[in-house]
């Protein structure tokens, strides 16, 4: 979702074997830390341009995208920026390159709601039974015509018995919210879900609203989908490392997890904007080291959006990761006019620096 402004040696060592490289690391105004190595993507391009969605939904941009697969297609939710707001949008395709607009799945709330100004970026769980969407609600926005999103952003939820709804919301069912004191005091939002060890685990979106918003990523936890979720008193990686959202991917031949987020920069002759997909790695989904991560798209390797790089979804198809984001053509590093792209993986995938490393 948009943001509002505001072993070492060793491990650097193993960047030398082929599959990837050490780098100079990005200098930020803040010195806000920033990875040393990378697992480039190769960069397919635009799939999906805003404006031609139905009703004008996607007007003024097409951003913030979940992918997921159902029985016969791919689906893909995505905030589509419409004359009257961002609302859920839903595309589909049978081959991840080709994408037919269905229209927005959910409604804007009544006034006073959470979702009242905004009802976005949908995330699924299937529990073998009922499709489940947590969905970013927000009241209030920047003024017209953007209407961008603001804090504070919470986590909502629908439900459906198809993956292409209808969408009942579920304003009765409160996950969790921002707590004041916390890493998640502005926000916390929602982001992947998996079940795990007899328990859901959610990678939600955390911020501070101090005098320098700070991000990053916690942990939340429930049995029930239905029900109230308990997040981690403690992020999962340190607020210094300034990331949200979160598309995660397991790669059964090194037992490793590989968490995709999208990092917030903050350069010398710009304000904070998305500039690059980072990935972490792990054997543990509860334990996260942030020495361990690369940059795996950025204006350097990206073919279109030289500044842009936003919030990442990935799924495998065939023997390759599709890692989908969106993007801004130019110069501009705004939240409007963005339209979603498709970045290549090459599977299995392994830690950067050594292709026979099985272990972070």
């Amino acid at each position: 979702m948009p943001w509002r402004a505001g072993t070492t040696h060793l491990f650097l060592a193993l960047s030398l074997f082929i599959g990837g490289c050490a780098t100079a690391p990005q200098l930020y105004r803040d010195n806000r830390p920033a990875p040393t190595l990378r697992m480039d993507a190769q960069d397919h391009g635009v799939v999906l341009r805003h404006g031609g969605g139905p009703d004008s939904c996607d007007a003024l941009g097409a951003r913030d995208v979940w992918v997921f697969d159902t029985a016969d297609r791919f689906v893909m939710h995505y905030d589509g920026a419409g004359p009257k707001g961002w609302l859920c949008v839903r595309a589909h395709s049978y081959d991840l390159l080709r994408w037919t607009v269905d229209g927005p799945v959910l409604s804007f709330g009544n006034e006073g709601d959470d979702d009242a100004r905004s009802a976005s970026y949908g995330v699924t769980a299937f529990d073998g039974t009922m499709w489940h969407m947590f969905y970013l609600g927000a009241r209030n926005t920047s003024p017209a015509p953007d209407l961008v999103p603001d804090f504070p952003y919470v986590t909502m939820k629908a439900r459906a018995n198809s993956p292409f709804g209808p969408w009942s919301k579920q304003p009765d069912v409160v996950p969790f919210r921002p707590k004041p004191g916390t890493y998640y005091s502005e926000t916390a939002s929602p982001g992947h879900i998996i079940f795990h060890k007899g328990e859901y685990l959610q990678f939600f979106s955390a911020s501070t609203g101090d005098s320098t918003v700070k991000r990053t990523l916690g942990l939340a936890r429930t049995r029930h989908l239905d029900s109230v979720w308990t997040p981690d008193p403690e992020p999962i990686l340190p607020l210094e490392e300034q990331i949200e959202n979160a598309s995660l991917y397991f790669e059964e031949t090194n037992g490793l997890w590989f968490l995709f987020t999208n990092h917030i920069g903050w350069l010398a002759d710009h304000d904070e904007f998305t500039d690059a997909i980072w990935v972490y790695w792990s054997d543990d989904l509860t334990r996260w080291n942030p020495e361990h991560k690369a940059v795996v798209l950025d204006g350097s390797n990206c073919s279109w959006s030289r500044k842009v790089i936003g919030l990442p979804s990935v799924i495998r198809f065939g023997s390759r990761l599709a890692l989908f984001y969106d993007g801004l053509a130019g110069e501009s590093t705004g939240h409007m006019d963005r339209d979603i792209g498709l970045a290549w993986l090459k599977l299995p995938l392994r830690v950067p620096g050594d292709p026979a490393r099985v272990t972070p």
